[in-house]
């Protein structure tokens, strides 16, 4: 669970509600339902001495966070990477962190932020290259002997996907005529099983350690964003990228730096046969530097001279993400 992954590196944790990704609620319940996990943050702020409130990513749960944090008036500090598709309360944070001078200027340019800080890099990866390590990824050895395979394509179906997609992608993976792990992640786990006709194929259980078993395959096919793309970029694993309803996406981007090729689904038998190495890059080296930077801004935080952008630029990212409504 989350709450478990977060204990090792937290003195306290609180949940705030649930992801309604994917669940067919109407709107008057959608409502009813975010509100109450914005009422969940804010008892979960209320009354903590909280000097500041960082946050990353573009899920509901940083809505619900800034939005809470904005009712107790904390400051919030916001690490924005997807860049293209930003939520709109981050106008509302008083700080945001880019990781590039041209994702600072674009911002400034497209959304009217004020306050944007380029910090030279993706905090995550410096996390991953740790992670790896310190040895917690699981033996290679174990999975080859677990599923039967020593060489294997992993695949991994994640937000970039719909329903539609995943019989023609499977379709696509089994052209391959290679080994492959299917992780369903956020897929019926059964649904994704009763589609797959080839031997070749296994589908792993519906939450797995991803990084262990990235670690052991020999090519990735992904359907997901910044997260796996960094991941794939410390790795260094051949991959291919799917493209998603997301055309430009601050992901799109470091996978074309990383020369992972963005492909439709149909295309994936032919790129595979193409498929080049990773460039090599400075992921992580840059990763150490935007770290040492996050937390120079964070000792260093001055609410009183970072004041909001304001409801002019939440207003402008409102209208820039009606195309993915």
């Amino acid at each position: 669970s989350s709450r478990d992954f977060l204990e090792p590196y937290c003195d306290e944790t609180y949940s705030i509600g649930e992801g309604r990704r994917g669940k067919k609620n109407s709107a008057g319940k959608l409502a009813y339902l975010i509100s109450k996990d914005i009422l969940k943050s804010f008892n979960a702020l209320k009354g903590k001495d909280i000097d500041l409130l960082v946050t990353a990513g573009n899920a509901g749960d940083v809505r619900k966070a800034i939005v809470a944090a904005n009712i107790l008036n904390i400051p919030v500090l916001h690490i924005e990477q997807d860049i293209y598709n930003p939520i709109e309360v981050i106008s509302q944070a008083n700080l945001v962190t880019v990781p590039s001078i041209e994702y600072k200027d674009y911002l400034e340019k497209n959304y009217d932020l004020k306050n944007v800080v380029d910090i030279d890099g993706y905090p995550m990866a410096k996390y991953v290259d740790k992670y790896i390590k310190e040895g917690n990824l699981i033996d290679k050895d174990e999975i080859y002997g677990e599923y039967g395979m020593k060489e294997f394509v992993l695949v991994v179906l994640g937000g970039d996907l719909k329903d539609d997609d995943i019989e023609p992608l499977i379709r696509a993976v089994e052209e391959l005529n290679l080994k492959a792990l299917i992780a369903p992640y956020r897929f019926d786990r059964d649904m994704v099983s009763e589609l797959v006709l080839s031997p070749n194929i296994k589908v792993l259980p519906q939450y797995v350690d991803l990084l262990s078993f990235m670690n052991a395959a020999s090519h990735l096919i992904y359907a997901a964003g910044m997260g796996m793309t960094i991941e794939a970029g410390v790795f260094n694993i051949p991959s291919l990228k799917i493209e998603g309803f997301h055309k430009t996406h601050g992901s799109v981007d470091l996978a074309k730096e990383l020369n992972i090729p963005i492909v439709k689904i149909d295309e994936i038998p032919i790129a595979f046969e193409n498929l080049p190495d990773q460039k090599e890059s400075d992921l992580v080296k840059d990763s150490e530097m935007a770290i040492e930077k996050l937390v120079d801004l964070i000792n260093d935080f001055d609410e009183k001279s970072l004041k909001r952008s304001g409801f002019k630029s939440t207003k402008q990212i409102w209208n820039s993400r009606k195309v993915y409504r």
